[in-house]
């Protein structure tokens, strides 16, 4: 499958397309990986996701970025975040008051990953020719957080936001954002088991999400900090359904 790296926005991003020259893509995918996996994490979501549904890859266009943290001092060759976090306290002693914290505080840094993941697509948009309404936004795990931080200030688009393994933080400026932004398309996943960020964490985020008329499908899971076959079925499938204009318009030719 070629892949061609490139820097969109800052970011080293890693290109994924099987659309032939000179057409122009339907659709754009752009993932966030989660805190301490390389650029190339998720990059297997394209392979994946093209033998569930083969159309897909005909005319969508997946862009995987690397975060701008490296990690390699902290002992995680290739890990990359998006802004730090501290793993062996939110894991291992995972207080009351440390999850309501983490709930409610903005990351330290994540306005300056938002910074840079908002010029990665103004530059996509321009680079491809494709409007915020055909792009797919999405992430695991931090990734997805960030996703969901550039998704509600977008005054227009994304076709859908995708929350794998996500959480709620930010609660009180990501409520009034929800609130006020147009109806989104979101596929939101989480495992009951999740160890790293607890179900309750995500179902936060989805109440949150539907109270202010968002359309959530939320799918479940038995498991852990993950992305199940099952999540990336019905990934396949919401992507189906926004080439054949079923969501966000028809497909562009």
């Amino acid at each position: 499958m070629p892949i061609e790296k490139s820097v969109l926005g800052g970011l080293t991003t890693y290109v994924v397309s099987e659309i032939p020259a000179g057409q122009k893509p339907s659709l754009a995918v752009v993932f966030c990986h989660g805190y301490g996996a390389s650029g190339r994490d998720l990059i297997g979501l394209t392979q994946a996701i093209g033998q569930i549904r083969p159309s897909v890859l005909a005319g969508t266009l997946f862009m995987y970025p690397a975060a701008p943290l490296d990690l390699s001092d902290m002992g995680i060759p290739y890990g990359r975040a998006w802004w730090h976090i501290d793993l062996d306290r939110l894991i291992n002693r995972p207080t009351p008051e440390l999850l309501a914290r983490f709930r409610r505080d903005v990351p330290e840094g994540a306005p300056e990953a938002r910074a840079n993941l908002e010029q990665l697509l103004a530059e996509a948009r321009e680079r491809f020719g494709l409007a915020a309404e055909r792009f797919v936004l999405g992430g695991f795990s931090q990734g997805s957080m960030l996703a969901t931080d550039v998704a509600l200030r977008m005054k227009s688009g994304p076709a859908a936001l995708c929350i794998m393994s996500g959480a709620l933080v930010n609660e009180i400026e990501w409520r009034e954002l929800a609130s006020k932004h147009p109806p989104l398309t979101i596929l939101q996943s989480h495992g009951r088991q999740d160890q790293l960020l607890m179900y309750p964490q995500a179902t936060a985020l989805k109440d949150l999400l539907v109270d202010a008329g968002h359309d959530v499908d939320f799918v479940a899971f038995d498991g852990g900090h993950e992305i199940p076959p099952v999540v990336i079925h019905r990934l396949a499938e919401l992507l189906e359904r926004l080439l054949m204009g079923e969501n966000g318009g028809e497909a562009e030719s």
